[in-house]
């Protein structure tokens, strides 16, 4: 009787202290959040106070407006949401099915060429960054949306990883059974696989929209006109006005760009939590 409750006091104190910790992880991640919706909301002369105010004596509601009227942000959206979607459209088809390849067909030099495709994750972009940007330029490309979408049409290491441990769950004998019903290849992924990797696939869109979406340096290198401007770019342009960083803006800015985020990740959070832990059960 003694050993069941010290047993019960020790699972309710390490749930506690579990709890403790989220709580407070949870508060620390919040407050940067927080801050940034207050200063939204504050009267000019407020963002500078010190000490600061956490609550604004008043809702300038009207910031949103002010800050979405400063510079073009329908054309602006318009752009991000291009290169976007295209991007993500692209990871999901080129690294699909490139992990496929590697994690269901059988060839020799297979795993070697999985290992120079891992590798290439141990190279960091600032390397390669003048060697492309000289590739794209003989290209005719800078400028356009181009070098910012079409890569993404060829694989990306991280996801080709991510979804070919996914397709290492997916018992064998699925395959050699459709195979026996005279499937190709190509009708397995597309009938077989990719049904049952929902998942993974939810995965690698919300990481392809989140790095797409808020990328700065691509756009910054690629894009010069105006009017094919990114989100990410436009938000710099709060940098210096009037003479000072219109802080309150900015963050009304922030906050309506950084909407779509959170509210992909809000309605797949279930896929993409499900997609991460299933994706490293098996090597």
């Amino acid at each position: 009787m003694h050993l069941l409750q010290g047993k019960r006091r020790r699972e309710i104190l390490v749930k506690s202290f579990v709890y403790v910790v989220l709580i407070v992880t949870s508060i620390v991640i919040l407050i940067p959040i927080f801050w940034m919706l207050s200063t939204s909301l504050k009267e000019d002369s407020e963002v500078y106070l010190f000490p600061p105010e956490w609550i604004p004596k008043r809702f300038y509601f009207s910031n949103f407006n002010r800050a979405l009227t400063f510079i073009p942000f329908g054309r602006y959206f318009i752009n991000t949401s291009v290169i976007t979607f295209a991007t993500m459209i692209g990871s999901l088809l080129s690294s699909s099915i490139v992990a496929y390849g590697f994690a269901r067909l059988r060839a020799r030099g297979r795993d070697l060429l999985f290992m120079i495709v891992l590798s290439t994750m141990m190279i960091p972009s600032q390397i390669t960054m003048i060697p492309v940007f000289v590739l794209f330029k003989l290209l005719n490309w800078t400028d356009t949306f181009k070098p910012l979408i079409i890569p993404n049409f060829f694989g990306e290491a991280f996801f080709i990883f991510l979804l070919r441990q996914f397709y290492m769950t997916i018992p064998i004998e699925l395959d050699d059974a459709a195979k026996i019903d005279g499937c190709s290849y190509l009708g397995i992924f597309s009938r077989i696989i990719l049904p049952l990797t929902k998942p993974a696939l939810a995965t690698v869109a919300i990481f392809s929209f989140m790095w797409s979406w808020n990328d700065f340096m691509g756009p910054l290198i690629y894009l010069n006109s105006r009017e094919k401007l990114t989100l990410s770019l436009a938000l710099s342009r709060f940098t210096g006005m009037y003479g000072m960083t219109a802080w309150n803006l900015l963050m009304a800015a922030s906050l309506v760009v950084a909407l779509p985020c959170f509210i992909l990740f809000f309605f797949a959070q279930r896929y993409f939590i499900q997609g991460i832990v299933v994706t490293g059960l098996k090597g």
